[in-house]
């Protein structure tokens, strides 16, 4: 099997690994490298066998977060064991869902929302 990870660029790095952990469950796998000017270079975390990347913005090298006026070009597809109790984590962060939590025939139950740095992420539940 060939994995895709995707690689997040964010505004704001150590705002947004506290905000995936408290929120999402996320763990820290692979420490962040802090840059001499301090932006986070690079770090990875993970719920999960579910797993990505991350750094601060770095316009020498063409990464930049999302545009908060234009929307997500991409969306992150996760699978929870609980949508409705993943969605009240997040929920209780201050963030919206922008749909559900709702049952989706046949994707089962689904919730979506847009967490504070700009990128849009779908939970799924497989429902028997």
């Amino acid at each position: 099997m060939n994995p895709l990870t995707p690689y997040l660029c964010v505004a704001d790095c150590r705002a947004a690994i506290d905000w995936y952990i408290a929120a999402l469950g996320a763990e820290v796998t692979y420490e962040p490298i802090v840059m001499d000017d301090g932006r986070i270079g690079h770090c990875e975390l993970a719920i999960g066998e579910a797993r990505w990347m991350m750094s601060d913005q770095f316009d020498s090298a063409g990464v930049a977060a999302p545009d908060p006026t234009r929307g997500s070009a991409v969306s992150l597809h996760l699978m929870v064991a609980d949508v409705d109790a993943s969605a009240a984590r997040i929920s209780a962060t201050g963030t919206t869902m922008a749909r559900g939590p709702e049952d989706s025939p046949p994707a089962g139950r689904v919730a979506v929302f847009v967490d504070p740095f700009g990128h849009r992420w779908f939970l799924n539940q497989t429902v028997p």
